[in-house]
């Protein structure tokens, strides 16, 4: 049991962990910067204008907090950034109750599973925080 604990005490658990809860913006910047089309098409279907510059707007803003996060640099403010920004695309595309059931069901999930990842940014943030930049460690 020691052995397990203090595996999971390591920098490779903690910097795999942090780029577990980036992934999906990373995933999604991507497939947005290969196939802008698709990413303004997206932003048209939830009404969203002018598409072109908040898509790209949106692409800087993930990819930018989550190396943010993933390096350390100012890793509290990548991390609230993407808890914001998180919030904001929850209730933009994940608006559960104007579907009727079956949708309902499954677009509740989606809202609420964004809910953890905005608590676990929160965290990140607020263990970065709580620790000070001089001793937190890197990345």
């Amino acid at each position: 049991m020691k052995a397990l604990r203090n595996a999971f005490k390591t920098e490779v658990v903690r910097w795999f962990a942090l780029l577990a809860l980036c992934g999906a913006y990373l995933q999604g910047d991507f497939n947005k910067a290969t196939d802008f089309a698709g990413a303004l098409a997206e932003l048209h279907h939830f009404g969203i204008a002018p598409a072109a510059p908040i898509g790209i707007a949106t692409i800087v803003v993930e990819l930018g907090a989550s190396l943010m996060v993933l390096t350390g640099f100012y890793r509290w403010l990548g991390a609230l950034v993407l808890a914001g920004f998180t919030v904001l695309a929850t209730f933009v595309a994940n608006r559960f109750w104007e579907f009727a059931p079956p949708e309902r069901f499954m677009m509740a999930n989606t809202f609420f599973e964004h809910w953890g990842l905005v608590g676990g940014f929160v965290f990140v943030a607020w263990h970065d925080l709580r620790d000070g930049p001089e001793n937190a460690a890197r990345p």
